[in-house]
């Protein structure tokens, strides 16, 4: 006979708004006995402190909430950390996009393990950027794996995957949406299999392992070298962030829509010159004759 796996007690590390519909899974499924986000920060034009999108969701459902400044235990904060996940006593941890890497002996403190949701099908685009490199990359599908997780970064055995497909219309913003969406429903189908210990876990083939960095502001600067459709890949890839954008006699212009004709070509449908708002590039080229784009 299973157990009752609505009294599995789940400790939840998590900060943007992806992880929000996760955790809602887990709070209407199972006993979250807390929520692990980063601390407050500054943001938006006003850089007033805000918390995190986890922070909100766990505080208005009333679950308690970590933000400690180190998770490591070569840390006081990370002892104290480590020492109060202990006395939550949790049977198993879900980490989904948390934003710092906790350290073996954390993980290992649930008495059913860490299990962590990746936004790729890995072994493929381990590391910090997988929605947006998926896209930059050209490739044509991608997923969400759940992973068992060890010292390595994202190197855990596989409990389940599901996967997606990018459309050459795809942008970071629609593809974060899809696999925001699809995460509860991967842990709906293999969460219960994974505690009742039907999932055998499979180890990831380190022969096709790739690897994405962490995205900075000046990656967004397009390289006119590129052939079209890597530039559209790259406009795609970094909406709503970075954008990419190109310099005209000093004035930076944030390119925000392009296509590739039937011909090959790049066409620049939406840009936003420095101060200005969004306008249609037949706009911009009456408006700023002294700026072709792309370079000539």
């Amino acid at each position: 006979m299973k157990t009752d796996l609505s009294t599995t007690k789940m400790l939840f590390y998590g900060t943007p708004e992806i992880s929000v519909p996760t955790l809602n899974f887990l709070f209407s499924n199972y006993s979250v006995v807390a929520c692990v986000t980063q601390p407050d920060k500054p943001a938006g034009r006003g850089k007033s402190i805000q918390a995190s999108p986890v922070k909100q969701f766990a505080e208005a459902n009333n679950i308690p909430v970590l933000q400690p400044t180190s998770v490591s235990q070569k840390t006081p904060d990370g002892t104290a950390f480590a020492d109060t996940i202990r006395t939550l006593a949790p049977d198993v941890a879900i980490v989904f996009a948390y934003g710092h890497i906790i350290p073996g002996s954390v993980l290992a403190i649930p008495r059913m393990g860490s299990l962590n949701i990746h936004t790729s099908l890995l072994p493929l685009l381990r590391g910090a950027s997988p929605i947006q490199s998926a896209i930059r990359d050209g490739c044509t599908e991608t997923g969400i794996t759940l992973m068992k997780m060890g010292v390595g970064m994202d190197t855990g055995p596989i409990l389940a995957t599901v996967t997606v497909p990018i459309t050459n219309k795809e942008t970071a913003e629609t593809l974060h949406d899809t696999l925001q969406a699809e995460s509860p429903k991967l842990l709906q189908r293999a969460l219960p299999q994974y505690l009742n210990g039907d999932i055998e876990p499979e180890e990831q083939d380190e022969s096709r392992a790739t690897y994405c960095t962490l995205i900075k502001k000046e990656d967004g600067e397009i390289n006119w070298n590129q052939s079209p459709i890597e530039i559209d890949r790259l406009v795609r890839a970094y909406t709503p962030w970075p954008g990419a954008y190109t310099y005209c006699n000093d004035t930076r212009v944030k390119i925000i829509e392009t296509t590739i004709t039937s011909n090959g070509t790049l066409q620049i449908i939406y840009v936003q010159p420095a101060g200005k708002n969004k306008m249609d590039f037949t706009s911009f080229t009456r408006g700023y004759p002294q700026c072709p784009l792309p370079p000539r």
